[in-house]
């Protein structure tokens, strides 16, 4: 078992586990910490607790101190200094003629490092961007492409729904989401119903899915031919699945009369097969199209999808080559500071 601490670093971000040695840390204490990117400050998500040895990557790195009052400060002063540092970066996309599109700059707690997080529609050359921006803020830059998704959990909104997104409130991972989900769920095929802020399908999909596969499974269907406890026969033509309700049409020489019954009134005999008529088979056309149009929105995701998976390995390339480098300066500035510091021997003349 390995004693963790939980450490977030944004709203709504993922925690991440840090080593919390003797130091007594509760939910919402600020904390200073050292990551990939450098020295940062974060706030506590998780209390000290231990943890499987198998959930923890080693080595883990330790919590450095408790932040203070002037960490906190500094903190504040860092995020007025993002935003000239926003304008600035605009400024010199715009001299370069980019096709990219600045979405946020973050400096790390220390300011060793300056990131700045873009969208494009492929990839872009900004290597005379860089040094352009290293000239003027004198520390490591580094550009980092995202996401759409991940570009509206940093901007923020309100969803359709009336309230704020979910990716900005507490979706700390995305999860993949496609249109037979809304199959599933009955919903419209329309882009423009399904789909978020973001352009792309909504993440609340996801949220009723099992329950949705669980009750489809064992809810009757609609056309099916259903007996009720009376002896009549009818064929469902709406379903209610969260409510587990049916209504089925009964005919009888030029009557039809529908009633309401709950699923477990009725026991389901078969399928009614028959040709579709005119207007079934416009329903039919106008929901194949919506599919078409719905799919690209999943076609969308999935190339994000491996877009960003592309980009954060390089980003994690980036940060591997980083702490190398760290590593090596730190050794040699050890094997140095040994060899000046060795004592000399005394020769005899």
């Amino acid at each position: 078992m390995t004693k963790i601490v939980g450490v977030r670093f944004r709203n709504a971000g993922k925690s991440y586990y840090f080593d919390p040695k003797d130091m007594e840390l509760f939910v919402n204490d600020k904390v200073i910490v050292e990551t990939a990117r450098g020295i940062e400050l974060g706030t506590v998500t998780i209390p000290a607790m231990e943890v499987d040895d198998e959930k923890v990557s080693q080595p883990l790195k330790e919590v450095t101190r408790k932040a203070t009052e002037e960490d906190i400060k500094k903190s504040t002063d860092n995020m007025a200094a993002e935003k000239d540092a926003y304008k600035i970066c605009m400024e010199k996309i715009a001299k370069h003629n980019l096709e990219m599109k600045l979405v946020q700059a973050e400096y790390t707690f220390d300011k060793s490092k300056l990131l700045f997080y873009f969208t494009a529609d492929g990839r872009v050359d900004f290597r005379e961007l860089v040094k352009d921006l290293a000239s003027v803020f004198h520390t490591r830059i580094e550009l980092r492409q995202i996401g759409v998704r991940d570009e509206t959990k940093i901007l923020g909104g309100i969803g359709i729904c009336g309230r704020e997104l979910c990716c900005k409130t507490y979706l700390t991972e995305f999860a993949p989401v496609s249109i037979k989900m809304a199959k599933e769920q009955n919903l419209s095929l329309n882009p423009t119903k399904i789909s978020g802020v973001c352009g792309r399908l909504m993440c609340c999909l996801k949220n009723e899915e099992d329950t949705y596969e669980y009750l489809n499974k064992t809810t009757p269907k609609r056309g099916d031919i259903v007996a009720t406890a009376g002896g009549e026969t009818g064929e469902i033509i709406d379903v209610n699945v969260l409510r587990q309700t049916l209504r089925v049409l009964f005919e009888e020489n030029d009557n039809k009369e529908v009633r309401e019954y709950a699923v477990d009134e009725v026991t389901v005999k078969g399928h009614k097969k028959k040709g579709q008529n005119n207007q079934n088979q416009k329903e039919s056309a106008k929901s194949s199209k919506e599919e078409q149009e719905a799919s690209k929105l999943e076609e969308l995701d999935k190339r994000d999808e491996a877009n960003n998976s592309d980009n954060k390995k390089n980003n994690q390339k980036g940060d591997k080559k980083d702490n190398k480098k760290k590593n090596f300066n730190k050794k040699n500035h050890n094997n140095n500071h040994k060899k000046n510091n060795k004592p000399k021997e005394n020769k005899e003349s």
